[in-house]
């Protein structure tokens, strides 16, 4: 073989290894391990507002002695929220991801009756801890908001590149990967509450 066959072969395989590490490769891993970051916040948001829960219910106790069936409903729809876990490789799941919302969605309706049952309470409205409580589990459903809006675009973004040129190629011949569940609207969100004075 001549020196010359030699650099051209050097340069087909030089060109060969750019064009193959440009074409997508690596896409569809970063892109899955992204959405799973994404979800690990999710799940990290959910457990701070599991764990502000039980000092709520303790300071709204202490004035609302009269509220147990609010209270005992709060307790076991926190309990029943923190059981349910989907990991990473659950992710592909819409089932489990659906159980996982439902859970989280009792919580949110356990707790609104918490917060509605307050306002009975001005001294308990009133309460500098109850007041503090308040604005950190506000400020995590706002939290909770962000990394769901996160993690619903990272599922996108990773479940496009499965089905698109030239990641789909990868796709099928090398990775085989499932498209991630997303989070769906909660029954009845498609029509807005009516206010009645």
């Amino acid at each position: 073989m001549s020196i010359r066959s030699r650099l051209l072969a050097a340069a087909v395989l030089i060109a060969m290894g750019t064009t193959l590490s440009g074409c997508g490769y690596n896409n569809i891993p970063t892109r899955e391990e992204q959405a799973k970051a994404s979800w690990a916040e999710v799940q990290n948001q959910y457990q701070r507002r599991a764990d502000l829960i039980p000092n709520l219910v303790s300071t709204v106790q202490g004035y609302a002695k009269q509220e147990k069936d609010v209270l005992t409903s709060v307790v076991e729809a926190r309990a029943k929220a923190t059981q349910v876990k989907i990991d990473a490789s659950q992710l592909t799941d819409p089932d489990k991801l659906k159980q996982f919302q439902d859970a989280q969605n009792q919580l949110s309706g356990a707790l609104g009756r918490l917060l509605a049952v307050s306002e009975n309470y001005p001294d308990l409205k009133s309460n500098q801890n109850f007041l503090a409580l308040q604005s950190q589990l506000e400020g995590t459903e706002n939290r909770i908001a962000v990394a769901r809006r996160d993690y619903i675009e990272n599922v996108r973004v990773f479940n496009t590149t499965l089905r698109t040129f030239p990641d789909v190629i990868w796709q099928t011949l090398v990775f085989h990967d499932k498209p991630l569940a997303e989070f769906t609207a909660t029954s009845g969100s498609e029509t807005p509450p009516q206010v009645k004075f």
